[in-house]
């Protein structure tokens, strides 16, 4: 029979034993932490890092735009004419000592392209084989882990694209690297077409240490002009991603550009810095939309030609900001980061300060 005393110390050894245990049950991408994360596309990693420096203790990670896969299905650079270039901003980047996270798109000669991502999924020895190849990379250049960004997939392709993710995160782990995974925003499994149903969300969140929700081109360069991540959308790709996966996993994409449609046609892809100029040398003033929370304005250029221009400033990112603080998720990433708004660095530090990167550089 336990005496009192004897009762307290197994109620302490127990206690000890809970709290050595739950750590060891919770993975890295676990922890609730506010992660932000930088994304850098390969044109602008010299201005990027530049605006990481002056702004220290704002991101607690960084993913540069920077690989694709070949036809043959190996790991490339995006562009190799400018490999200089990117090798000096990537060692600048390492300075900071901010997690490296690169990103690997599906792209070929600035298009997305399918077969290369095709080959592998449908083919087992091709796939190992990239996996391999991925794991690689990591390794070789000390990254903190790899962004896939697969896009286009059809509605076919969900089961294998799910077990790449799986094989792939499983092999990243056992090397202690994380694995995160660019997904299309959607408020159902089916979403808008093949390509989200080809994306698992649970499938993918049991799988990513991150899910990044592309929660933007709602309204796009082909589309009609309008917001390109409307808060009330935002919101309903927030709720639907918590069913599907913990909500420590998903990381929102928010959009730091916008797009300046002409006479109601084609839009070209304008940053914040150019949606300036342009009212400016155009005297337009402009508006806030409500319901989407979201700037826009519209200008008559010399030749005559109406635009109508959405963009993202500092405003229209805060709701988005606050957005994702209300739903409890990870953190976000900023895509990409190319002159925008600068009191955005400040917006975000307010509204979800980051844990600093420790002594090893990781913010995990």
């Amino acid at each position: 029979m336990l005496t009192g005393s004897s009762f307290l110390v197994l109620l302490f050894l127990g206690a000890v034993a809970l709290l050595v245990t739950v750590p060891r049950m919770l993975g890295p991408a676990e922890k609730t932490a506010s992660l932000a994360v930088a994304s850098l596309p390969f044109w602008n990693l010299s201005a990027g890092q530049t605006v990481l420096a002056a702004n220290r203790g704002t991101f607690n990670e960084v993913s540069p735009w920077i690989y694709e896969i070949a036809s043959n299905g190996q790991i490339v650079p995006q562009a190799p004419e400018v490999a200089a270039q990117t090798g000096a901003g990537m060692a600048q980047l390492r300075k900071l000592g901010i997690p490296l996270v690169p990103s690997i798109a599906n792209r070929a000669n600035g298009r997305w392209a399918y077969e290369p991502v095709a080959n592998m999924l449908h083919d087992p020895a091709a796939m190992t084989r990239h996996i391999n190849d991925v794991v690689a990379l990591v390794q070789r250049e000390r990254y903190d882990g790899i962004d896939i960004d697969y896009e286009d997939l059809p509605a076919t392709d969900r089961q294998v694209f799910s077990t790449f993710v799986t094989r792939l995160a499983d092999a990243l782990h056992d090397k202690n690297k994380i694995l995160t995974i660019a997904v299309f925003a959607k408020t159902t499994d089916a979403g808008e077409d093949g390509r989200n149903y080809g994306q698992d969300y649970a499938a993918i969140g049991a799988a990513a240490d991150e899910v990044r929700l592309m929660a933007y081109d709602y309204h796009w360069s082909e589309s009609t002009p309008g917001a390109v991540a409307p808060l009330p959308w935002v919101r309903d790709v927030l709720t639907y991603a918590k069913t599907q996966m913990p909500a420590e996993k998903i990381v929102l994409g928010i959009p730091v550009s916008g797009y300046d449609w002409v006479d109601g046609g084609q839009g070209e892809v304008v940053t914040w810095i150019q949606c300036f100029g342009r009212a400016r040398a155009f005297h337009a003033t402009s508006q806030f939309d409500r319901l989407s929370q979201s700037p826009y304005f519209k200008y008559t250029d010399a030749q005559g030609h109406q635009h109508e221009v959405w963009f993202e400033n500092a405003e229209s990112t805060a709701t988005k900001l606050e957005a994702a603080k209300a739903a409890g998720i990870r953190g976000v990433y900023l895509w990409m980061i190319s002159s925008e708004d600068d009191r955005t660095w400040a917006t975000l530090h307010n509204i979800l300060p980051v844990a600093a990167p420790g002594a090893d550089g990781s913010s995990r």
